[in-house]
């Protein structure tokens, strides 16, 4: 269901060791801007003051002489991190849009936590993927040595119909959606177990029940079993999956059973973003 490549961009990368530092390398600090520490340190405090602060008293708390603290806020003022009103600062437009660009990666943290805890809880690889702009888009893959992943050997986006997750994602869509999806990624044998044919899975879509995890027995992998739990993330279909070697299928339905209530007590309202 995932590609080694997936797995270890997201999940695997160990960080190199570094290296020793030559000595004729200036230390760390030889490099550091110091007008630029202090203007963050201003950001910081102004950050702290809701309702606004005067200069002075930035000033005091940094630790800055007033006419260095008086030079560096109308620095700020006038790139748009900071905005003056009544004598008060208070961040601007520049320094909202610095922290409204940092929500899809702490997103993308809180998902790839869930995902490792998951992983950790069931003893099995962790999937997370969504249904965007007519294709299955598999977000991010939790797993370990011990419990790999499933390669990606045929394209996964064209053989939704052969794995748990895409027959999830499908089954959430409209019938109309469905038939699109076909359309374009025609039903084709990619092993001995796969649906044979559009009808079969459209009839099979319409009997899957709403919110109940779908399971695929060797349809896209031979020796793997999966097991997909729809997740109601707005008006997109998205999934929580894990898969198994076939001589552990008996573990299958606990293993889904267990993921579906895990991710109801842990996600609750929030729900995982689809932004991500």
């Amino acid at each position: 269901m995932a590609t080694a490549a997936t797995v270890s961009a997201h999940l695997s990368a160990v960080p190199c060791q570094p290296h020793a530092r030559p000595v004729s390398e200036p230390a760390p600090t030889a490099t550091l801007i110091g007008s630029v520490q202090r203007a963050m340190r201003l950001l910081e405090s102004v950050a702290g003051h809701e309702a606004g602060a005067p200069a002075k008293q930035l000033a005091r708390e940094t630790g800055l002489a007033l006419p260095t603290a008086y030079h560096l806020l109308r620095t700020l003022v006038h790139e748009g991190y900071l905005r003056r009103d009544k004598g008060l600062f208070f961040l601007g437009d520049a320094a909202e849009r610095l922290n409204s660009s940092g929500a899809p990666q702490k997103r993308r943290s809180t998902v790839v936590a869930a995902l490792a805890h998951w992983r950790d809880a069931i003893g099995a690889p962790v999937y997370y993927a969504v249904y965007r702009e007519g294709e299955i888009d598999l977000v991010c893959v939790s797993d370990t040595p011990g419990n790999p992943a499933v390669q990606e050997w045929a394209d996964f986006r064209a053989t939704g119909h052969a794995h748990a997750i895409g027959q999830c994602l499908l089954s959430q869509l409209d019938e109309a959606a469905r038939r699109d999806h076909l359309d374009r990624y025609p039903v084709q044998s990619v092993t001995p177990y796969t649906v044979r044919d559009g009808h079969s899975l459209l009839r099979r879509l319409e009997r899957t029940r709403r919110m109940e995890p779908v399971f695929a027995r060797q349809e896209y992998a031979l020796g793997t079993v999966c097991a997909a739990v729809p997740i109601t993330a707005g008006a997109t279909a998205a999934t929580i999956a894990v898969s198994l070697p076939v001589h552990q299928v008996h573990r299958l339905h606990p293993a889904a059973k267990q993921l579906q209530a895990e991710v109801g007590r842990l996600l609750g309202p929030l729900a995982l973003s689809i932004s991500i």
